[in-house]
């Protein structure tokens, strides 16, 4: 009899694929969208800078067709720029609707204003990137509670691009992503060139780590910016790439000896009870980074000979930090635990202020691995206040 964890997962998985259509463009054509001049900016355009706190940068196709500009799950044309706020449920048409107040820029106006705030703080920017299923709500939504929650000393960048927030959506989600590689890659470069960015913390999420990690060794390769040493810190949360092949390359593309004794390194947060990273398993054939699966059985049993817990993670390697977090995992599909566990939160709030060890990590007997354990002073009543999340879903 299969059980309901690996039905779910054989249920997830058909739902990834097996069910997914093609992308419908709809009866606009894209030159319609973006026809209003409110999609080109003016230089100098005035920004509310006190209500639209945190910055964006974007791949998707804007529609500017209406008072209201959306941002779409089509590629757009270019890589627009902008800020915004946190999102709020607003009444539009007599219905409530979950939208991000922005407003966007010139890409000169936005690169002078991330400036402005660069250097008004520590030198630090921190970028996040989204995974799978995601619209520019949810992905601007993430980004102001990591804002919030980690009381970050400098300027928040989300870096979106055009999944589809969709279930069904994960094939041309994969699909999209790898479209986008050449524009992430290229803003990557462009603001790790910057002299006056110091330091740049990297949080990607799930499918967002397909983007980051060869973003940053194409930046590594060609940046201007000797060594790319201000991109040091690198947080992968339950990233959805293969445990294999970030074993096999991490150490020649983003953590050769030069970079790791700069300074730089990699938090990955990974859960056992990851049901996304289950499916995505299913999919593709081969376990995730982010899921300590045990793929090889041999590798099982001498575990379970041992009386540990049946968990694989990737292999040592200098700079590597692997927090798992299945003992404390929240949500349905606990797959976004550095957000929603009390626990998970405050390790995260730690490494993206560069603390490299904390005393609430339970050592394994692989010294780069640690266990986060359920704590009695932070009862699951107290994540929402712990990780900042706040009313309508957000965080």
């Amino acid at each position: 009899m299969i059980s309901p964890r690996r039905l779910w997962v054989a249920l997830a998985a058909l739902a990834l694929v097996g069910c997914a259509t093609g992308v419908d463009y709809g009866p606009v054509r894209h030159a319609d969208y973006v026809a209003d001049a409110r999609c080109t900016p003016d230089p100098g355009a005035p920004v509310d800078d006190a209500a639209l706190l945190l910055f964006f940068a974007t791949s998707r196709l804007p529609d500017c067709r209406s008072p209201d500009i959306v941002l779409l799950s089509h590629r757009g044309d270019r890589v627009r720029y902008g800020r915004f706020a946190a999102p709020r449920d607003e009444m539009l048409g007599g219905k409530q609707r979950f939208r991000t107040p922005f407003a966007l820029q010139t890409p000169d106006d936005w690169w002078r204003a991330l400036r402005a705030e660069t250097d008004r703080r520590q030198g630090r920017v921190l970028l996040y990137v989204h995974g799978y299923r995601e619209n520019f709500e949810t992905t601007t939504k993430d980004a102001a509670q990591i804002s919030r929650m980690t009381g970050f000393d400098g300027p928040v960048v989300a870096y979106s691009w055009p999944s589809q927030g969709d279930l069904l959506g994960y094939g041309v989600d994969e699909t999209n992503m790898y479209h986008d590689v050449r524009n992430f890659r290229d803003f990557l470069k462009a603001l790790a060139e910057q002299d006056w960015v110091k330091e740049i913390v990297v949080v990607s999420h799930s499918l967002g780590a397909r983007l980051v990690v060869p973003a940053i060794a194409y930046v590594d390769r060609v940046a201007a910016r000797e060594d790319s040493g201000n991109i040091s810190n690198i947080i992968l949360a339950s990233p959805d790439i293969d445990r294999e092949t970030f074993e096999r390359d991490a150490q020649d593309l983003v953590l050769t000896a030069r970079h790791v004794a700069a300074g730089r390194r990699i938090t990955v947060y990974v859960s056992h009870s990851d049901k996304a990273l289950a499916a995505s398993r299913t999919l593709h054939g081969y376990p995730r980074l982010g899921s300590p699966y045990c793929f090889d059985t041999f590798a099982a049993d001498e575990l379970k000979a041992e009386g540990l817990p049946v968990r694989c993670y990737a292999a040592a390697m200098p700079g590597v930090t692997i927090i798992d977090t299945t003992d404390v995992s929240r949500g349905a599909t606990g797959h976004s635990n550095f957000l929603r566990s009390a626990v998970a939160c405050r390790d995260f709030i730690d490494v993206v202020a560069g603390k490299n060890e904390r005393s609430e990590r339970v050592a394994t007997k692989w010294p780069h691995v640690f266990l986060l354990r359920p704590d009695p002073a932070m009862p699951k009543e107290m994540d929402g206040a712990i990780c900042h999340r706040v009313g309508n879903g957000e965080g």
